[in-house]
């Protein structure tokens, strides 16, 4: 009996020694218990526990972990909308009461999910329930942070923590889409059609102004050509009369008939009209009597021009 006993003793021995290790892998925090109650948590690497009392309850994972969402949400003016999100989320930190929420809170992995998924859901639909249609797809970050703010506090008491929550996809119904395609194609037209007439406007505006310049321009050339023919004329007419004066006085003095001046000039108008014309027809009466008729008037006239002398005559 004796040799059994002692090897019987032998292999206890070994195997105490052997259940006394536990190897707790990278990433994982185990939960110990004693007699079903919980005892302590074994941190990563080679733990000593006591064979047969001490048990590991549960290994916890302390990396990210993450999920994807599809659910259904409306809005206050009764519009369908898809989400598609995923869900990033970890456990706190490996504190010790934080380990202890996280092993013992729920009974396992699958109805912890249920609840955080449920939870975020609903937060979503309570967010989402009071707006517009047409204001969700503009309110991604809102909405997240409104889940965060809500959700944070009650994961804290299950041990863990929402790291991100990413609305990767927001849909509508059929009816919708095709409604909000039309609002924007209708705003696209808007806009194409006020900056057309935009460029319209500048365009005329400045065709007016340059048009305006041009008349401007050509209103003062215009005027200055004007001006200088008005000068050539006087100048001509004040070389005429000079003439005139010059041989008027002449032919006095050698008395002559001051009328031949007159004739002159109008051959010489007659002359005129024949060589700068550019074929114009002008009717001139050529006969002898218009001759003198037209030398009486002009004598007239002649005679109208002169200076008539008031000065007394002396007795």
């Amino acid at each position: 009996m004796a040799p059994v006993f002692t090897t019987l003793l032998i292999v206890f021995i070994v195997l105490f020694f052997f259940l006394s290790f536990v190897t707790v892998q990278q990433g994982t925090i185990a939960v110990v218990t004693v007699f079903g109650k919980y005892r302590r948590i074994m941190m990563p690497g080679l733990n000593l526990k006591i064979p047969f009392i001490e048990r590991i309850y549960r290994r916890v994972s302390i990396q990210n972990r993450s999920v994807e969402l599809e659910f259904q949400a409306i809005t206050i003016d009764q519009a369908n909308v898809y989400f598609k999100a995923m869900l990033l989320y970890a456990v706190v930190n490996n504190n010790e009461e934080s380990i202890k929420n996280v092993a013992f809170k729920f009974i396992d992995d699958r109805s912890l999910m249920q609840a955080l998924v449920r939870t975020i859901e609903g937060s979503i639909r309570g967010f989402v329930a009071t707006k517009k249609q047409s204001e969700v797809l503009s309110l991604r970050k809102e909405i997240v942070n409104d889940v965060k703010e809500q959700i944070d506090q009650t994961l804290e008491t299950w041990g863990y923590h929402l790291l991100d929550l990413q609305l990767n996809d927001i849909t509508f119904d059929e009816a919708i889409i095709k409604s909000m395609a039309q609002v924007v194609a209708s705003s696209n037209l808007k806009a194409a059609a006020e900056n057309e007439g935009q460029a319209l406007l500048i365009t005329k505006t400045k065709a007016a102004e340059a048009e305006g310049n041009a008349i401007k321009i050509a209103a003062e050339a215009e005027r200055l050509a004007a001006q200088l023919r008005g000068q050539g004329v006087a100048l001509f007419r004040e070389e005429v009369a000079k003439g005139m004066g010059q041989a008027a006085k002449e032919m006095q003095q050698a008395n002559l008939d001051t009328s031949v001046i007159l004739f002159s000039m109008w051959t010489e108008a007659i002359k005129n009209f024949a060589e700068y014309g550019k074929g114009n027809v002008i009717f001139l009466d050529g006969s002898s009597d218009n001759m003198q008729r037209t030398m009486q008037e002009m004598m007239a006239m002649n005679n109208l021009m002169k200076p008539k002398d008031n000065t007394p005559v002396r007795k």
